[in-house]
C-alpha cells in the first residue's frame, strides 16, 4: 500500500459539494448511492463522519478511497467497526481491506459507475483501462470490503 498518495478536496468539495451531499444523505436521500460513513478517531475516540460511495458487486459490498490514504482510511484501518448511515438507518460494520490484487474488479466497477463523479483523481485511467493500468494504480486506492459486524 502507497501511504504517501492522498488527494486533499478542493474548497468547492470541501464546503459545497461534500457538505450538500452529506445534508441529503442525512435526510435520507441517498445521492448516486451515497452513505455516510461514521468511524472512531484514531487518536480521539470521537466519531468522524465522511460522504462515500457505497459499491456492490455480486452480493458484496465495498468502500474505495478514491482521494487515497484519507483520514476515514487511516481510522478504519485501527478501528474496523464503523457505521453507514441514511437518514435514520444505520448499519454497523466491519471493514476488512483487499489486498492490491484483488482490487482490479472492484476499482474498474467503481470507475463504471462514479467515473462522472471520481474520475479526476484516477489520473487518466478510466474503465476502459487496460488490467495492467488497473493492477498498476491499486495500491494508491484503498479498498475496503463491507461485512457483518
Amino acid at each position: 500500500m502507497t501511504e504517501s498518495r492522498y488527494v486533499e478536496p478542493g474548497w468547492f468539495t470541501k464546503h459545497v459539494f461534500n457538505r450538500a451531499v452529506r445534508r441529503l444523505t442525512r435526510w435520507g436521500l441517498s445521492v448516486a448511492g451515497s452513505r455516510e460513513l461514521r468511524v472512531r478517531g484514531r487518536t480521539s475516540g470521537e466519531w468522524r463522519s465522511t460522504p462515500v460511495n457505497l459499491l456492490s458487486i455480486a452480493g458484496e459490498r465495498y468502500l474505495v478511497a478514491p482521494r487515497g490514504t484519507t483520514q476515514w482510511v487511516r481510522n478504519i484501518r485501527v478501528t474496523p467497526q464503523a457505521e453507514l448511515r441514511v437518514g435514520r438507518r444505520s448499519e454497523t460494520f466491519r471493514a476488512q481491506e483487499l489486498a492490491d490484487a484483488a482490487k482490479g474488479p472492484v476499482l474498474r466497477e467503481y470507475l463504471r459507475r462514479w467515473g462522472w463523479e471520481v474520475g479526476a483523481f484516477f489520473e487518466g485511467v478510466d474503465k476502459n483501462a487496460t488490467d495492467d493500468d488497473i493492477t498498476r494504480i491499486a495500491p494508491d486506492f484503498p479498498v475496503f470490503r463491507v461485512l457483518p459486524a
